[in-house]
């Protein structure tokens, strides 16, 4: 199964650490996020890889190279010529993965250790256009799920605007998404955005009619990298954890 890793973002959040590379290229706990994203995938035994590239392109290309591609299979979704958000991002990629029943998607700068078989164990058997890892974690936005875990709707709490995708009878379930998911290829058939555009605002849509379900996470840790301080507190929690 083929892994989509978005890395073309420009990392602002990141300061100075992006004025000379590209996010994916900063370095964590002494190697590049891309590299420990890489091998911990490889550690779960994918080995497919498509990677999104816009900002400092040529870096990645060139570190990729260097590494020779960390032994694995990797091909390269080219948006130097405009950077195009995730839902944008995954349309851009479509011709890498139209052959793929399934794919996952991977934020480059999440640091997990999410239980992805289970993941597609879970999509498969529900036979999800899209399922989302979700967790309980303090966030602003957050995603809504009824009963069934469907997705029904988006809310910033923080300004409490919403985005509502269906409508409930149900008691919704606030949930933050990890930037992790996997995906049916039938989602092309439905995709009638072009150019920019949000990979939720896409779910939010397509929830309407199809299953965009929660996957609640497994795991012992997850981090997002694009923030200084976070990078430092997954340094911390791995020089604490005996199993690193």
């Amino acid at each position: 199964m083929k892994i989509l890793i978005f890395a073309a973002g420009l990392g602002t959040r990141l300061k100075h650490l992006t004025k000379d590379k590209p996010k994916a290229l900063v370095k964590f706990n002494g190697k590049p996020i891309l590299e420990h994203l890489i091998l911990n995938l490889k550690s779960q035994g994918f080995n497919d890889f498509v990677i999104n590239i816009h900002h400092f392109a040529d870096q990645i290309e060139n570190f990729l190279k260097e590494n020779n591609n960390f032994n694995s299979n990797i091909e390269i979704s080219d948006e130097r010529k405009m950077l195009l958000e995730t839902g944008g991002g995954l349309l851009k990629a479509k011709t890498f993965l139209i052959d793929e029943e399934n794919f996952i998607i991977y934020n480059a700068d999440i640091f997990s250790d999410i239980n992805l078989k289970e993941l597609i164990s879970e999509h498969k058997k529900n036979k999800a256009l899209a399922t989302l890892v979700v967790q309980e974690r303090e966030t602003s936005r957050k995603l809504l799920f009824n009963a069934e875990n469907e997705l029904c709707q988006w809310k910033n709490f923080a300004t409490n605007e919403i985005k509502v995708a269906k409508e409930t009878n149900s008691k919704l379930k606030a949930w933050a998404f990890t930037g992790v998911h996997i995906v049916s290829n039938q989602v092309f058939k439905h995709i009638t955005e072009a150019g920019k555009f949000s990979i939720i605002d896409l779910y939010l849509r397509l929830a309407k009619e199809h299953k965009i379900l929660a996957h609640k996470a497994n795991n012992n840790y997850w981090f997002d990298l694009g923030k200084p301080e976070n990078i430092i507190n997954a340094e911390n929690y791995i020089k604490n954890n005996a199993t690193f």
